[in-house]
Parts: structure tokens; sequence; C-alpha cells
């Protein structure tokens, strides 16, 4: 497994040794992560058991993170959709984590990044509305003692969301 704290310090990450096969199968994962092992194996051209073995070999690498599927907050009724850029006022490791941890508990909040630059963090939030939204900053955001400001940008559509390739 990759240690993000020794990524960072070394600023670079370790390339995998990924072959064309490991390629072509997290491929068939990623377009459907249903796909049985029996197929993929036969579409990569390797026995079911040994594509099984190379499957939990990625997993266990930390390549393959989860296996999920993905929903559309719009259809989901979860139409008001932000960017924001917060900016904390203290950056004492234990007030952060703090705010971190009260971040992961909302459920509004789907992403959020620690950044560099004028903001000190990025929420990509959805909610169903804007009031619901003004609840969410009024409420839960701007009553955290480390929160110093929040700049709102509104997604007016998404151009591109994507995987990571392979």
């Amino acid at each position: 497994m990759i240690d993000q704290n020794d990524v960072l310090l070394r600023g670079t990450m370790p390339k995998p040794n990924l072959d064309s096969t490991d390629k072509k199968i997290l491929r068939i994962l990623q377009a459907d992560c249903r796909t049985p092992v029996s197929k993929i194996a036969e579409r990569v051209n390797l026995s079911t058991s040994t594509c099984w073995r190379r499957i939990n070999s990625l997993e266990a690498s930390g390549i393959i993170d989860s296996f999920s599927i993905r929903l559309d907050p719009n259809a989901l009724g979860l139409t008001f959709q932000a960017i924001v850029h917060v900016q904390l006022t203290h950056h004492e490791r234990t007030k952060i984590d703090a705010f971190f941890e009260a971040i992961r508990s909302k459920p509004e909040v789907r992403e959020c990044y620690a950044v560099t630059g004028q903001s000190d963090c990025h929420l990509i939030v959805s909610c169903p509305d804007i009031s619901s939204y003004n609840r969410f900053l009024d409420d839960f955001l701007f009553q955290n003692p480390v929160v110093s400001s929040a700049q709102t940008n509104m997604v007016l559509k998404t151009i591109k969301r994507q995987d990571i390739s392979v």
C-alpha cells in the first residue's frame, strides 16, 4: 500500500507495474464493476483463477480502491451543486482533524480536498436546492470555529466527469 504522507514528502508516486493485461482488466471493471470474473478472464485470455488473482493483487496494491456505482445527483433530486472554497482560521492539527471529521459526517459533502493556494480546502457539495445549501452554510459550515470564510461557486453544468484512464 502507498503511504500518502510519503508521497507528499518525496513528491512522486511510485509507478505501478501494470502490464497490458492488468490495464485491460481495469478498463473492463471501470466500464462495469459487476462483470463476472469468468467474463473478464475470457476477454483477456486468462483462466478464471489467474484473472481472480490479478484482480486481488490490484486491490491489495491499492490500485483498485473500491468497487462501486456512480449515482447521478440530479436524478436523486440533488439539483444544487457547488464547489466551496474554505479558508480556515487555525492550522493546528487537532483542530483541522476535528473539522475534517465533521466534514466526513455531512452527507451534503460529496468530496473534500485539502489544497494549496488561497483556500485551505475545497468541498464538492450537493443539496436539493439553494435553501438547503443555505442551511448547510448557516447551521454547519459557518458554525465551525476553524472556518474563516467560504466562497461558493455554483455548478452550472458538468462538462467532464471521468474516472482515471489506464
